[in-house]
């Protein structure tokens, strides 16, 4: 369930230093590395909920730069209140944005790794286009993500789950690893950051499924 409609929000969204604005997050395209004033890979978690996973991240990885990415505006806003002001992350970065428009935002081959988790199922065969783990948004990830760039999906829908797969396996990417049970396995919870939904759904006894897929492999005459 999504949050309901923060007064004000978007007014406190377009006053904070650390959102990327609609009018210039384009000019940034290719240009991420003028954000952060380094070369640091950069990593993306698109649909990022109220910012936990993604803050917890940025602070874990100093070396590593990161832009969140969230369509609605009163869930954008409990990002930034997650992030604070003391000892906050300065790797770190919120734009509000429509997933569809990555490629518009981000320049080929220029992120490093995306983070998908608890995306919208979005249950109607009708509605299938707008699952964010499906053929059409992998072909989004694999423009903007560099050559062994690598795409991380948790959720706990087993059957969005098992269409994330398909989806990939159709594209052509490659599975690196796959659980079904994400907190049962020793290997693929090592570093594990929950997020809001994480903790709700398996405090519920709900198994969650992780995939790690990698892009595939373009060759000169592809691109």
């Amino acid at each position: 369930m999504r949050l309901r409609n923060i007064p004000g929000s978007r007014e406190a969204i377009a006053a904070s230093e650390y959102v990327i604005h609609e009018d210039v997050m384009r000019e940034k395209k290719g240009r991420w590395d003028t954000v952060f004033g380094n070369g640091n890979p950069l990593y993306l978690e698109i649909g990022m909920g109220k910012g936990r996973f993604i803050t917890e991240l940025a602070l874990r990885h100093p070396e590593r730069n990161y832009v969140g990415i969230e369509k609605y505006s009163s869930v954008l806003l409990r990002a930034l209140e997650k992030r604070g002001e003391d000892d906050a992350p300065s790797n770190l970065f919120f734009l509000r944005m429509e997933a569809e428009d990555l490629t518009e935002v981000f320049g080929e081959g220029e992120v490093a790794g995306i983070y998908l988790n608890f995306s919208d199922p979005w249950p109607k065969d009708r509605h299938a286009k707008r699952r964010l783990p499906g053929r059409e948004f992998l072909a989004r990830y694999d423009y903007i993500l560099e050559p062994d760039g690598k795409v991380e999906f948790k959720t706990d829908n087993r059957t969005l789950f098992e269409f994330a797969l398909e989806e990939a396996a159709a594209a052509g990417w490659t599975v690196e690893q796959c659980t079904f049970d994400l907190h049962h396995d020793a290997e693929m919870m090592e570093g594990n950051i929950m997020t809001e939904y994480e903790e709700r759904f398996s405090s519920q006894g709900n198994p969650i499924c992780k995939v790690v897929l990698r892009r595939p492999h373009r060759s000169q005459n592809d691109v």
